[in-house]
């Protein structure tokens, strides 16, 4: 698999701004710093098949009925500082979303532990035989 920062996304993204909420005073009533990202995943020519596969899939919560992957940013007071942002997100969601999990191996159970286990089986054991032994000699 090729880098993704390598594959010109840019050309696919779509940007909507609004107006953000917070701190900011006066400032956030008149300004729209509030970036939001939007990739259609479907009709992307940069993903392959089994890509958009695995993102439809996993990304499924962050992707509405249009099918479109949306992305958020009003951490900035700046659009600019935002839509930079926003960008590096959808890129580290997109390479998190698309590695690999590793197959696990199971292991055994060391001989050791079983024998651990088995003693500690038979010790509560007898101690419970003891304590039914007591209570016949009070009866």
């Amino acid at each position: 698999m090729n880098r993704l920062k390598d594959r010109p996304f840019e050309r696919e993204f779509e940007f909507r701004t609004s107006r953000s909420g917070g701190k900011g005073g006066q400032h956030v009533n008149k300004t729209e710093t509030k970036v939001e990202l939007i990739f259609h995943v479907a009709t992307s020519q940069l993903l392959s098949t089994e890509e958009k596969g695995v993102v439809l899939n996993k990304l499924s919560a962050r992707i509405n009925e249009a099918g479109e992957l949306l992305v958020s940013s009003s951490q900035h007071r700046s659009q600019l500082a935002n839509k930079e942002h926003v960008v590096k997100k959808f890129y580290a969601l997109l390479e998190k979303t698309l590695v690999k999990e590793k197959k696990r191996i199971p292991t055994k159970v060391p001989a050791a532990i079983k024998q651990d286990v088995l003693a500690k089986k038979k010790q509560n054991s007898e101690k419970k035989s003891r304590r039914s032994m007591r209570t016949r000699d009070f009866i």
